[in-house]
Formats: structure tokens, C-alpha cells, sequence
């Protein structure tokens, strides 16, 4: 058997003005070609449990490209054809079964749906070709997705520690089917409300109990998966939604959908978010005794789209004098560029941050001037040990440590969450002997800090990733929609 495996990769926020063009997916190297396949390997990625799965089954592996860039505007055209034309060619050579790494919220600027806009094309190429989809849990769904694969798997958790095992979850229902043992059959429910990503988390209510009755359904199914969507893209079908696939059994399926769905409608409120002034946060933070306490930048996360420079929560953390605060991380290329040129040990007064433009929310860079010591200088690179992208080598640039006394800064070229304690670890810096550390991230950073921390204090700072809705002019966005129409009815 011949087994096409490939990755494509992209959360889009619409309302963001970090563009994405090839080069945003080709920060950890090469995507193209047969050299993905051993970079993967070993990995915690749906990538690399389709990779096992092939080798079980003694299937010849092509791996044509695997392409994955952190969230940001709409992806280019010429970046997204591409992608797309490297996996239909390898699908048009002729294969058994084709296996997809997908996010499923990918806008580019040729289409709103990019992964349905995939799958309807391979579909025309191979109309019968058993087609895996393994999702991210903020997937925003659509009907050509549904329509042109043959089983879907979404992630359980958020932070997402479990993307092995959709991988071979639903690598193994297609695999079934390729084998005449298994006759998927799959239902798609999508519940009219946005919920709000901070309120997504899979460690408490209410996606919590939404993600284990989906786990309990599947005592009866092959996979049941509620995706809460991903709210910052003006698209038509934005939202939460909830896929069901059994054997053979469409009506079980619908079934499920319906219960889930109405569930999470019953809870609609509670997936609203309620954050309290950036102030007043500060000022508890400085309460707390001991430490590490994590305060958490969720208005600008990279991996939601945000710029990874807007300076709010900084700026008032120095106000209230609060010391001993790593920081990270910043994205401000011209910045590094300047603390490397001045060098190590040596002390350099500039603009830190603020240097992009956020035009959808009407908000202009505000940098920061600050004063400090060049500490280390770093390539940026590292691989993660903690329990989200187990064993991939991240790329954060070029990267350098700014010691301005009560705080120091990690200043990156390119955008990076910090949902891995490598991030400050990789420059010198340990995190367990701070007092604060200040991540720009929304719910990420559970996965490698959370272990270490001893208070968590949500900021609500500046940025295009947050929960204020009335902030975004929704154009393309179904309406009626809760909680934007509080008269939604469902």
C-alpha cells in the first residue's frame, strides 16, 4: 500500500495584521519532501502517529510536505497553493489512503475555507480515496470538510497535549475502512455562538464536561469530538460545532451531535469570559507572596494572531514597580538587531515593542522605552521537553536577554509562545526562580508552566487576540450569533 501523509497547518486570524506568507511556515526548516518524515518521527503530532500507523502496516510513506505556521493574518495566495499542490500532486501519483494534519480555521486570501477548499479538490482528483482528517480542537468546521473526507478526529484537550492520539484515532477508523472491517459513518452539528477562547480550557467547565460526555459517547462510537471553533475569523461558519463518526451507524451519529450541541447552548453563558481592569490585576498579582505567579497577556498571543509586541501589561507591571519579572516573549526584530550590534555586557537605552499597527481595532504600536544590559545572545533554537510538541525543535530567531533590572526580557525575531519552558531555559534563564513571569498566552501556557506555578493572574492587556468581541467588525460571520446576538435562538 502507498499511504500519502502531509501537514497543512494554520490558524487565521482575520483581524490580524502579521501577515503569512511561505516563509511563516518554514521557520523550523524545509516542509517539503521526504525529509519530513524523519523530522516527525517520534514526535507528540498527528503527524507522527500516521507515520506509525503506515509502518505497522508496512505501507510505502510519502510525505510530499508538512507545512504549519503560527497563527496570523490570512495566509498568501501563492503560500497556500503551494502547500495545497504539493499534497494533490502526491494524492494525483496514485495512493491507498491519504492522511491530513490539518488545523481546520485556515483563511487564505483565495478562499475562507482553506481546508474544505483542499479536500473538495482531492476529492475530485480521487473520488473514492479512503481521506483521515486529524483537527485542532479550535477548528471551525464546514460542510466541505465534512462532505470530502471519509472520518474527522478533533483534539480533546486545550492546552493540546493529546495530538498523537487523534492522529491514530481517526488514522485507525480509515485504515478500518481501507480494510473492509469498518463502514464510518460521520454527522456534523454547528451550534450558532462564538465562545470565547479563554473559556475553552479542558481542565474546568463548561468545555471540560463537553470534551468527557464526547469521551463517554465514544464507548458507542469510533470518535466524537466538540470543537469550541476559533472566534477571530470573520467567516461565515465561525463557531462551535460537534462531529460524531460511528460504525455504519448515521443516525447514532446525529444523534450524538444533537446532545452535545444542545448541551453546550444550554451553557452558552458560561463560555463568556468576564476580565477584570489590567489595573487591578497588577495590584493582586503584587499581593501574592510566593512564586513563580504567572501573569498571563492573553489580548496579545501569537498563537492566537497577535503581535507579540503590544507593551500594556509591561508598561503597568513597571508602574507598580513589581520586580524580579521574566518576560516572555517579545517579538521586536529591529530591536535584536540593535541589542546584538551593541553586544554582550554592554547597556543599551531603545524602544522595545509596539512596533506594529493593529488597524482593525484602532490601535496604533505604542513602544516602550527601555533601558538595559545585553545578556545573552542566542540563535533562538530549542527543543521542547514538556508535554505539547514533545521532541520538535522550535525556531524563535535569532534571540537575545535584556536585564533591565527588575525585569528581563526575551526579544525574539519571530513569533513563539511561550507554552514551553525552553523558552526561557534555552537563554539562561530559569523560570522557577522568578517571581513573575509574563507569558503572552492564552491557555497554552498550562502545558509546560503551569507544574511550576503558584498563582495564575489573567492580564488584560492590548492586542487583536482579545475576548471583547465589540472591539472586531464581523462582516462575513453568520447572524444571528451568541454572544454577539443575545436573541440567538437554537
Amino acid at each position: 500500500m502507498r499511504f500519502v501523509i502531509a501537514m497543512m497547518k494554520h490558524e487565521t486570524n482575520t483581524f490580524s495584521p502579521v501577515p503569512t506568507p511561505l516563509a511563516s511556515f518554514q521557520q523550523r526548516g524545509d516542509i517539503f519532501g521526504p525529509q519530513v518524515l524523519e523530522a516527525f518521527q517520534g514526535t507528540n503530532t498527528p503527524m507522527a502517529a500516521f507515520i506509525d500507523l503506515a509502518g505497522k502496516e508496512g505501507a510505502e510513506i510519502v510525505t510530499p510536505v508538512a507545512a504549519e505556521a503560527w497563527p496570523s493574518g490570512p495566509v498568501h495566495a501563492d503560500a497556500y497553493r503551494e502547500i495545497s499542490e504539493a499534497i494533490c500532486q502526491a494524492v494525483a501519483h496514485g495512493c491507498d489512503a491519504l492522511f491530513l494534519d490539518l488545523h481546520g480555521a485556515m483563511v487564505s486570501q483565495e478562499t475562507d475555507d482553506g481546508e474544505g477548499t483542499l479536500l473538495r479538490r482531492i476529492r475530485h482528483i480521487a473520488p473514492n480515496l479512503p481521506i483521515a482528517v486529524a483537527l485542532d480542537l479550535h477548528a471551525n468546521l464546514t460542510e466541505e470538510m465534512i462532505a470530502n473526507c471519509t472520518a474527522i478526529a478533533g483534539y480533546q484537550t486545550y492546552p493540546h497535549v493529546d495530538t498523537y492520539e487523534a492522529g491514530k484515532k481517526v488514522g485507525q477508523i480509515v485504515i478500518g475502512a481501507l480494510k473492509g472491517k469498518l463502514r464510518p459513518a460521520m454527522a456534523w452539528m454547528s451550534c450558532p455562538m462564538v465562545p470565547h477562547t479563554l473559556r475553552m480550557g479542558t481542565s474546568e467547565p463548561p468545555m471540560g464536561d463537553l470534551v468527557a460526555a464526547a469521551r463517554a459517547e465514544e464507548k458507542n462510537a469510533l470518535a466524537v469530538s466538540v470543537f469550541g471553533g476559533f472566534p477571530l475569523a470573520d467567516i461565515s461558519q465561525a463557531g462551535l460545532s460537534v462531529v460524531a463518526v460511528t460504525d455504519g451507524d448515521r443516525d447514532r451519529a446525529e444523534q450524538i451531535c444533537r446532545q452535545l450541541s444542545r448541551e453546550a447552548w444550554r451553557r452558552r453563558e458560561e463560555f463568556i469570559y468576564q476580565a477584570e481592569p489590567l489595573a487591578q490585576s497588577i495590584t493582586r498579582a503584587a499581593r501574592m507572596k510566593e512564586g513563580p505567579i504567572l501573569l498571563i497577556d492573553h489580548a496579545d498571543n501569537c498563537a492566537s494572531g497577535g503581535t507579540q509586541d503590544t507593551m500594556a501589561v509591561v508598561a503597568e507591571v513597571i508602574r507598580q514597580g513589581v520586580d524580579n519579572v521574566a518576560v516572555g516573549a517579545i517579538r521586536d526584530p529591529e530591536a535584536v538587531a540593535a541589542m546584538i550590534k551593541a553586544g554582550v555586557g554592554n547597556t543599551i537605552t531603545l524602544p522595545l515593542g509596539g512596533k506594529m499597527d493593529m488597524p482593525t481595532i484602532g490601535r496604533k504600536g505604542e513602544p516602550l522605552e527601555i533601558t538595559g544590559t545585553v545578556r545573552v545572545i542566542s540563535d533562538g533554537r530549542f527543543v521542547v521537553r514538556g508535554p505539547m510538541y514533545t521532541g520538535l525543535t522550535m525556531n524563535m530567531g535569532r534571540t537575545v536577554v535584556l536585564d533591565a533590572g527588575s525585569l528581563e526580557f526575551v526579544v525574539v525575531e519571530k513569533n513563539h509562545e511561550p507554552f514551553d519552558l525552553g523558552i526561557f531555559r534555552s537563554v539562561g534563564i530559569e523560570p522557577t526562580a522568578k517571581r513573575y513571569l509574563l507569558l503572552k498566552s492564552r491557555i497554552h501556557y498550562r502545558a509546560g508552566f503551569l507544574p511550576i506555578a503558584r498563582g495564575v493572574v489573567e492580564c488584560n492587556g492590548v492586542g487583536v487576540t482579545g475576548s471583547d468581541y465589540s472591539q472586531f467588525q464581523f462582516n462575513k460571520l453568520r447572524r444571528p450569533i451568541f454572544p454577539l446576538d443575545l436573541n440567538t435562538e437554537f
